[in-house]
């Protein structure tokens, strides 16, 4: 359950802050639901309190999963399937419709290292750029720092 205030993550739209709770009548039957601001583009987004699993709603992660995090970033002993970039596109949305910010990681650095060697496209430079956002800003807030400071730490990786 989530307080009013709380800061969540919805899968591929980023963190967000519960700004209420608030019932509505649909179809006769009274429903209860969270109203979610993601804070990247001030998108309203109403999650069913009965629908936070099947969403995949969560809290951000913990300052102490960050190295863990990091580890991926930096994990360069990868294999990348040779597959159409239309395939690897639809398997990396689904890594990041999962919500998982380790998935999302994996989904960044993976299209990184592909862009070394070869022109993405334009669909797979939108979503290294969707992966980097969406970690710069769970990153930033788990750890309580500029989102500055965590760019600075996402380019080191791949310097």
């Amino acid at each position: 359950m989530f307080q009013v205030g709380a800061l969540a993550v919805y899968p591929a739209h980023g963190v967000g802050i519960i700004e209420r709770i608030e019932c509505q009548d649909i179809s006769g039957c009274s429903q209860e639901f969270y109203v979610m601001r993601i804070l990247d583009n001030n998108m309203i987004i109403m999650i069913p309190t009965s629908n936070v699993d099947n969403v995949g709603l969560r809290d951000i992660i913990e300052e102490t999963e960050i190295p863990r995090l990091y580890a991926i970033l930096k994990d360069r002993d990868v294999v990348l399937d040779n597959q159409t970039w239309n395939r690897r596109y639809r398997e990396y949305m689904d890594k990041i419709k999962t919500g998982s910010v380790f998935e999302v990681a994996e989904v960044y650095r993976d299209l990184l290292i592909l862009s070394i060697e070869k022109e993405l496209s334009f669909g797979e430079k939108k979503m290294l750029e969707t992966a980097r956002t969406l970690l710069v800003k769970e990153i930033s807030l788990a750890r309580k720092v500029e989102e500055s400071e965590i760019e600075k730490d996402l380019d080191s990786f791949f310097a």
